[in-house]
Formats: C-alpha cells, sequence, structure tokens
C-alpha cells in the first residue's frame, strides 16, 4: 500500500494519507472513535480537553486519511523518564480504523509511523495493551511487532 505522511490534508481519492490530527480534526475523529469499542459520541464536545491535548508536545495524534475522512487513527503518549538512561519510552492508545476500511493497512501504517516518532523521540520501548481476545487482532499487534511475552500487564479501572 502506498500511504505517504503529510501535515496537511488528503484529497479525495488516491492513496490515504497519514499525518498528524489537527485543531479541526476533533468531530472526525469523535466520529472515527464510534469505531472504537462502540464507543458513543458525546453529548457536548470536549473543545478544552481537546485544546490541552492539540498543545501537549509529548502527546501524538496520528490519522490517516481517505476520500475526505478518517478512517483510522492511534495515540502515542511519549512519558519522560528516570530510568534506562533517562531514556522516555512511548505508549500507544486508541487505535481504531473504520469498520468500512479495515484490512488495507492503515492500522499497521499509523502503528509504525508511531513507532517512528518513538524512535525519533528517543525512546527505549513502546508498549500498548489490549483487551481482545480475538486472534486476528491479537496476531495484528504481533505484525507490527509488538510482542506479548516480555511484560505482563495489569489494569485498575479507576
Amino acid at each position: 500500500m502506498n500511504v505517504r505522511f503529510a501535515q496537511s490534508h488528503a484529497t479525495c481519492g488516491g492513496a490515504p494519507t497519514l499525518r498528524y490530527a489537527t485543531p479541526q480534526d476533533l468531530v472526525n475523529l469523535l466520529q472515527l472513535y464510534t469505531h472504537l469499542h462502540d464507543n458513543p459520541m458525546p453529548d457536548e464536545l470536549p473543545e478544552a480537553l481537546w485544546q490541552q491535548i492539540m498543545a501537549d508536545p509529548n502527546h501524538h495524534i496520528i490519522v490517516a486519511e481517505q476520500d475526505g475522512q478518517l478512517v483510522s487513527s492511534c495515540v502515542l503518549v511519549v512519558v519522560p523518564n528516570l530510568t534506562r538512561g533517562q531514556r522516555p519510552y512511548a505508549w500507544v492508545e486508541n487505535v481504531v480504523t473504520h469498520a468500512d476500511y479495515r484490512k488495507r493497512g492503515l492500522g499497521s501504517a499509523v502503528l509504525a509511523h508511531a513507532k517512528d516518532i518513538a524512535m525519533q523521540r528517543g525512546c527505549y520501548k513502546i508498549a500498548l495493551m489490549t483487551g481482545t481476545k480475538s486472534d486476528a487482532t491479537l496476531r495484528f499487534y504481533e505484525s507490527a511487532g509488538y510482542n506479548c511475552t516480555d511484560k505482563t500487564g495489569y489494569i485498575q479501572w479507576l
């Protein structure tokens, strides 16, 4: 698949464009997130939270745009760290592809770009967790370079 990374919006048709989310993407990103865990659209737009996220240099939202809509995305957060030679680590969250655009390599493309950012920022590791038991999804993460053998993940819901 031919995917290019750009700071600007893609035109309709053609190859998808990978880019960073922009302040104008809030509604479209929230619509894409409805394909993630049946996440509903919020009753009110979280404008202040969105501005906070957009202003955070350690918070990266990578999106794939095709045909004028956001079709895949992931979040990468780079966390400053006092161990491992004071190298940061990166955390991936909210990996999602629109149901109509799955199995086209878009999720792999946004994850690959997240890895590139983590490497550029000098991270010593990149991690993600998934609650899925789907073999296809687990194979997808493994094919993107993640493994489930090096660490044990725990979560405490608050």
